[in-house]
């Protein structure tokens, strides 16, 4: 069975490339530009790993990756978190198992990936 990946970026071009480069590897990924009752559609689509923006248009990565980690049903699922906007030495990060800033290296992409879905 495919592990399963739901990444919210509200730029279309990266999710295009996340999903295609993800898809290659036998991942089954599902998309979303909006984190509009993301909680409600991880919890329907079940992911094994959740990718996020930290800044998105309509809302803040680390608010949803805490969001995540408070769900009952989510909370054992690991984060990453995209960004090129992130102090690390400022911002704590959440519970989030990984940060991957932009521009990201595809290769590192498919290794944290990979490692995060077979630690479960």
């Amino acid at each position: 069975m495919l592990k399963r990946i739901l990444v919210l970026d509200d730029n279309e071009d990266i999710l295009d490339v996340v999903n295609e480069v993800l898809s290659y590897e036998n991942f089954e990924v599902r998309t979303t530009t909006t984190s509009n009752n993301f909680l409600q559609v991880a919890q329907n689509y079940n992911p094994d790993l959740v990718i996020l923006d930290y800044h998105l248009g309509d809302g803040n990565g680390g608010d949803i990756c805490r969001q995540v980690k408070a769900d009952e049903h989510l909370g054992k699922v690991p984060v990453i978190i995209f960004s090129a906007y992130i102090n690390r030495n400022e911002d704590p990060l959440f519970e989030c198992e990984a940060v991957i800033s932009k521009p990201f290296d595809l290769d590192e992409l498919v290794s944290k990936v990979t490692d995060l879905t077979s630690q479960n």
